[in-house]
């Protein structure tokens, strides 16, 4: 199913073909780096490289008799290069092949998704400037609170989103690293030079200890990063789904011309691609704790890890490639409606205000426990009466009015005061 929606882009990074590609990259930067050392003849490695190929179809038939991967490949390649072909793995390991094309298979999905968590924060930054004074209610609880606007809300995703992309360069540099050291990473048939020489050629840095594998904590910290990054997505898409409900009803998922809701109910209009990003989410989470349990392996190697990856790496490479796409065109698209907001912010007669007659009040020399009890009264008493109206109750609290001029109340509904600070959380984000 995945598949369906993937980007050509991504789902090509993953394939059996590419991962061969990674392998075969690899066998000839080693073989390179072994001839400009001087340890095998450089006719030879123009052959390898003017030769070496594989045949898919005849590597799995071949690891169907052998039962080993790598084996297969390499004898499959050493059926087009010939006898140049004793030159190919020289003083490697399997694992010297597997981890390094990984790494670059890792790295250049996480080019293709930072380039993605960029345009993300365009579109959310855009947004943000053009909603920077549309005001609104904000919750906790899920009940309303006190004044915001849906700018500075955005304002907050593009923190988060700018969080990301520096953690994700991190993890690039952290996760491009190769191996080629041998048999539990001693370099005993194979010098460190030529890993050195290798890794550049593939623009890796060498691992720093490796054993017979790269160590697992890397790629945890490169699945957990996509993870943060999917929750984030789906912070978003929760928020949206919550501001898509009827009786809400602030912003909405763009709803295309022809698109349907429900099989029984016309006039559904549903928030699924927000729906979508937060069942895929948990996948990722998934996979980032399989990562996890992946960094304890016996000894210098096991490969208990191997299986895993094979899934794991390219799925959540592909799903969070998919949720960014999926999340730019939400956030392009996205319908705001700001009578709506303002319809709510105004039920029960701006009961969102509040605080700030609690604080007129205590400014006036009430207690505060005093002034509490006066506050929640005339809250509460417009909260449980249908066409409750809180600012007529104040204005009609005998004790209120003795302390309160009308002026000094209608200062406390005015909006504009719990959004006077909000600029210095725009120049910090540089919009």
């Amino acid at each position: 199913m995945i598949e369906r929606y993937t980007l050509p882009e991504m789902g090509n990074l993953w394939t059996n073909e590419a991962k061969l590609k990674a392998w075969l990259k690899v066998e000839v930067a080693v073989c390179e780096a072994q001839a400009e050392l001087g340890y095998i003849p450089t006719e030879a490695v123009e052959e390898i490289k003017a030769k070496a190929q594989f045949d898919e179809a005849r590597v799995l038939e071949i690891e169907k008799e052998v039962r080993h991967d790598v084996i297969a490949f390499l004898t499959n390649v050493n059926e087009y290069v010939g006898d140049a072909g004793r030159y190919i793995h020289l003083g490697m390991t399997s694992s010297d092949v597997l981890d390094t094309a990984l790494a670059l298979q890792m790295v250049d999905s996480l080019d293709l998704i930072l380039a993605c968590v960029e345009e993300l924060i365009q579109a959310i930054r855009y947004q943000a400037q053009q909603h920077r004074y549309t005001v609104m209610v904000g919750r906790s609880h899920g009940i309303h609170a006190e004044p915001m606007t849906f700018g500075f809300k955005l304002a907050g995703w593009l923190a988060e989103m700018l969080r990301n992309r520096d953690r994700l360069v991190a993890v690039r540099k952290e996760i491009a690293v190769g191996q080629i050291s041998g048999a539990v990473g001693t370099y005993a048939n194979i010098e460190p030079r030529v890993e050195a020489l290798a890794c550049q050629k593939l623009g890796l840095d060498p691992d720093t200890a490796s054993t017979q594998v790269i160590s697992r904590d890397r790629h945890a910290n490169y699945m957990n990063q996509l993870a943060v990054l999917a929750a984030s997505i789906e912070r978003f898409a929760v928020e949206i789904r919550n501001l898509q409900r009827t009786d809400v009803l602030e912003v909405e998922e763009y709803f295309s011309k022809g698109q349907k809701g429900s099989s029984a109910m016309p006039h559904k209009r549903n928030p699924i691609r927000s729906e979508r990003l937060t069942g895929m989410a948990r996948l990722v989470r998934g996979n980032a704790m399989a990562a996890l349990e992946n960094v304890a392996l016996w000894h210098e190697r096991d490969i208990s890890h191997s299986s895993v990856e094979r899934v794991a790496v390219p799925d959540s490479c592909i799903l969070v490639h998919f949720m960014l796409r999926e999340t730019i065109s939400l956030v392009k698209n996205l319908l705001v409606y700001p009578e709506n907001m303002k319809r709510n912010m105004n039920v029960y007669g701006g009961v969102i205000f509040s605080q700030r007659v609690l604080l007129a009040l205590v400014e006036k020399g009430l207690t505060r426990e005093d002034a509490y009890r006066l506050v929640q009264g005339c809250a509460h008493t417009a909260w449980n009466t249908e066409g409750g109206n809180f600012r007529a109750n104040v204005e009609q609290d005998a004790e209120i009015t003795q302390h309160l001029s009308g002026e000094e109340i209608a200062a406390c509904f005015d909006p504009q005061f719990q959004l006077r600070h909000l600029d210095q959380v725009y120049q910090r984000l540089g919009i």
